[in-house]
């Protein structure tokens, strides 16, 4: 910058109390300290949270790809069977397998306590 009057001014704080702008002042303060120390402390904070969080959305993420889609795909395909089985029963002219199956399951439970608790 030019020279004002014999003095150099400079954008950087100078050593002298004297010359400091408020600014300099200001910035060296003991609540800007702080604030700075705060706002460092909630920086890396917030890091390691992001961090972690993203670590587990990856674990379930790729726990859902290896365990739950194959049993989706699975109960998909098990729920086809069943449909194209009750379509073809019912071309057929057989009972739907709906009627069939709550009398077997009936059967199944019904004598279980009985057996727990013999008279």
């Amino acid at each position: 910058m030019a020279p004002v009057g014999g003095k150099r001014l400079s954008l950087s704080g100078s050593s002298s109390s004297k010359d400091d702008g408020v600014l300099a002042r200001v910035s060296r303060s003991s609540i800007v300290t702080k604030g700075k120390q705060a706002a460092c402390g909630a920086t890396y904070v917030g890091k390691k949270i992001a961090k972690s969080t993203g670590k587990a959305a990856w674990l379930v993420a790729t726990t859902f790809l290896v365990l739950g889609l194959p049993l989706i795909i699975v109960m998909d395909r098990e729920q086809q069977l069943n449909d194209l089985d009750l379509q073809q029963a019912s071309l057929l002219g057989a009972p739907p397998a709906s009627v069939v199956a709550p009398q077997k399951l009936a059967f199944l439970v019904l004598p279980l306590p009985q057996l727990l608790h013999p008279k």
